[in-house]
């Protein structure tokens, strides 16, 4: 069945809109069948400013993958990030009719959908409720409690919460693009599905995606989303500081950023020199490779002060075994790796989101700016953690199952119905 399901990813980023189609192949890998991809002029720190671009970027990015894939894309997974989003963690508890009876799917069901009505403040949606550990009758820290007995069912709820206007205009894009939304999905929830192993999520473990507007933190541990943030920089503040400290326009910028800058100033050669064409009529101006180093280390180890904090704050600083994934465009960073670990004293390495990726049409997804729009994919696969995806597992079955008993009944009656047919016309024949 999952080798006939095509998903599809959208990710409206501050940099570029990505449309990812793909499917399961028989061995359960990820397979794109098509990608396509549009500069995005719409959206700024991951919030949508202007509809109309953002609505031809997104059409545009959606034919080149239609073409590609040879899929006509109508319902799509959509990526949610930007600075407006907002974590805390939330109490709730239910009490079950029976004792005797074993607590089901429907049950834990009913108290995660209890927590989409607490009171949040004016103006915002709960986009995300995460399970924690549940407390069955005084019994705490139970990771999964179907199959348990008990009368009372408490959890902590890790709730992730939007602006109701970043929320509208992200649908009125995709509405107006001739698309429907399926899912809504926290961006660096998405990249933890495509770039992080199991193993690393119970070892416990922070992804940080930097993206162009944005630096997304999420934090796991024991398989369990913990703790998730949003910092208001990325890749672009990065380019606007060599456009102003080196004095040049935003695509050489840009271009100096990806080609020649390094996150640690020591390594960078003194004697390099990189030559930009000057404006009209002027001689080009010399730029030196090691000053722009010191430029962009400087607002890299900013951003590695605030990602540090997070981790601090979260309470799992000394609990993340599996250090620290940095993931998205700004991973590409020369030295950014060894600049992590030497402030944060943690393990580092570049998440590619090739963790569930097969053989595909389309070898630049293994990129790790691709990471979100390849996890967005894998969302309509897979659950945000374990019990959920063993929660849809058991509903498809369940399902399946309905559908057979159905379909078995159905043709029970047509059976039933043709022998009464043959009886009476049997009984014809002998009066004759």
């Amino acid at each position: 069945m999952e080798e006939d399901k095509i998903i599809v990813g959208l990710d409206i980023g501050t940099t570029k809109i990505c449309v990812i189609v793909g499917r399961k192949n028989e061995y359960g890998k990820l397979e794109v069948l098509g990608m396509g991809k549009a500069v995005s002029d719409g959206v700024i720190r991951g919030i949508v400013t202007n509809i109309e671009k953002t609505i031809k970027a997104i059409e545009k990015a959606v034919v080149e993958a239609e073409e590609q894939s040879g899929i006509n894309i109508r319902v799509v997974n959509v990526g949610i990030a930007g600075q407006h989003i907002k974590s805390t963690i939330h109490h709730g508890s239910i009490t079950r009719a029976s004792t005797e009876d074993e607590i089901t799917v429907e049950d834990v069901i009913r108290l995660t959908n209890d927590m989409y009505r607490i009171v949040i403040p004016p103006g915002s949606e709960i986009i995300h409720v995460m399970p924690q550990s549940y407390t069955i009758d005084y019994e705490e820290d139970i990771k999964d409690p179907v199959g348990m007995s008990g009368v009372k069912m408490e959890a902590d709820f890790h709730i992730i919460t939007a602006q109701t206007n970043a929320i509208n205009n992200i649908n009125k894009c995709v509405k107006r693009a001739g698309l429907v939304i399926e899912n809504l999905i926290l961006e660096p929830l998405a990249s933890s599905l495509s770039v992080l192993s199991d193993e690393e999520k119970e070892a416990g473990i922070c992804l940080v995606d930097i993206g162009g507007g944005t630096t997304d933190i999420a934090i796991f541990h024991e398989n369990i989303i913990r703790h998730t943030a949003v910092i208001p920089f990325g890749g672009n503040i990065i380019t606007n500081d060599i456009k102003q400290g080196c004095g040049v326009l935003e695509p050489q910028a840009e271009l100096l950023k990806t080609r020649f800058a390094k996150a640690i100033a020591e390594e960078a050669s003194p004697n390099e020199i990189v030559s930009i064409p000057g404006l009209k009529g002027r001689p080009p101006k010399e730029i030196s490779v090691k000053n722009l180093a010191h430029i962009v280390e400087a607002r890299m180890e900013e951003i590695i002060e605030l990602v540090h904090s997070q981790i601090i704050m979260s309470g799992y600083e000394g609990k993340l075994a599996g250090g620290i994934v940095v993931t998205g465009g700004g991973a590409q960073l020369i030295n950014l790796q060894q600049l992590i670990e030497y402030m944060t004293g943690m393990d580092v390495r570049v998440g590619y989101p090739n963790e569930h990726l097969g053989k595909s049409k389309v070898d630049s997804v293994k990129s790790p700016m691709y990471a979100t729009s390849v996890g967005l994919v894998l969302s309509g696969f897979m659950g945000l953690d374990d019990r959920e995806s063993k929660y849809m597992e058991f509903k498809t079955d369940r399902k399946q199952k309905q559908k057979l008993m159905n379909e078995d009944n159905f043709f029970k009656k047509i059976i039933e119905k043709t022998k009464g047919l043959l009886i009476d016309d049997i009984d014809e024949k002998e009066d004759y």
